[in-house]
C-alpha cells in the first residue's frame, strides 16, 4: 500500500510541500553522502513541513535549519540523516552528544 493513501491531504503537501519537494531533499541527501536507504525512506516520507511555522512550509524541503517558534529550530535535514546513520550503523559512535532542539550537537565518530 502507498504511504500516501494512508496520510492526511495536509501531511502530503503541495507545491513546494509535496512529495517531489521531499524527493529532491532525498536527491540532495543522496549526493552528500547519506546511503543508508532506511534512514532516506524515513525521511523522504516525514512531512517536515507540519513542523515548522506556516510561513516558512515553501522552505521546509531546503536542506537548512528552520525556525519552529519559541526560539528554537528544526534541525538541518542532513545533520538529522547522518546522526541517525551514526546511530544505526552496526558498529555503535564512540559518543554522541544531542543537547536539546536547535540549541547545538556534537558528533564524534
Amino acid at each position: 500500500m502507498n504511504i500516501l493513501r494512508r496520510i492526511s491531504p495536509e501531511a502530503r503537501g503541495l507545491g513546494m510541500t509535496s512529495q517531489r519537494a521531499r524527493d529532491r531533499l532525498i536527491d540532495r541527501l543522496q549526493a552528500e553522502g547519506i546511503a543508508d536507504k532506511r534512514v532516506l525512506d524515513v525521511m523522504r516520507r516525514l512531512p517536515r513541513h507540519l513542523f515548522i511555522e506556516e510561513a516558512l512550509a515553501s522552505r521546509a524541503y531546503e536542506d537548512t535549519a528552520l525556525p519552529i517558534g519559541q526560539a528554537q529550530t528544526i534541525s538541518q535535514p542532513w545533520v538529522v540523516a547522518r546522526m541517525t546513520e551514526i546511530l544505526i550503523a552496526p558498529k555503535l559512535p564512540k559518543s554522541v552528544l544531542e543537547i536539546g532542539t536547535g540549541s547545538g550537537k556534537c558528533i564524534h565518530g
